[in-house]
């Protein structure tokens, strides 16, 4: 087969890394992250029901964040779990509905999944490292409560912010040729 030259798309994708350390002081604009998502939500989206919204948290608000997050976890945990919340520069949370219909709720979060995939992507290109969490927290009815989500909502992930001071290794990824099979007819 022909060696063909990897598109920018491709690249990107090849390229991108979770940044989970090593952020920079330097503040995440809100600018930014909305020019990001307005490219981002052209994900795909089962009948257009664009199921996210968005709570940001800028760099200057993070550390009261920080202590809000920590409250939610044991005590002696609390020291560790502020000082993890206050590595990254800024978060922005990805708030999804939660639909009572299992397919409807598989369509969403695929559709949130594609687009939290489009914004790393573009964040990547932009200089900005960002990494998707989905730690316990985010599961706390308490943590639910305190960012204002209603009953209809979950929380699909937290993502980290921050331009970075080096990106980490990539990590080797299984070729598709390996878990790629062809349907035979049975008949």
């Amino acid at each position: 087969m022909e060696q063909v030259k990897k598109s920018q798309l491709a690249q990107i994708i090849r390229e991108r890394r979770s940044v989970k350390t090593g952020y920079k002081d330097d503040p995440v604009p809100q600018e930014l992250v909305l020019e990001l998502l307005n490219d981002a939500v052209y994900a795909p989206t089962h009948k257009l029901r664009e199921p996210w919204r968005f709570i940001f948290v800028p760099t200057d608000a993070k550390p009261f964040f920080a202590i809000e997050m920590a409250q939610h976890y044991p005590d002696e945990m609390f020291e560790y779990r502020v000082k993890y919340f206050n590595e990254p520069a800024a978060y922005l949370i990805v708030v999804m509905t939660d639909a009572e219909n299992e397919k409807q709720r598989d369509e969403d979060y695929g559709a949130v999944c594609s687009m939290i995939q489009n914004f790393q992507l573009l964040a990547w290109e932009r200089g900005l490292g960002s990494v998707w969490k989905t730690n316990p927290h985010i599961y706390d009815p308490n943590v639910k409560e305190a960012l204002g989500l209603q009953p209809d909502e979950k929380i699909a992930g937290f993502l980290h912010l921050g331009f970075f001071h080096e990106a980490p290794e990539g990590q080797p990824r299984t070729p598709a040729e390996e878990k790629f099979t062809v349907y035979k007819p049975r008949l």
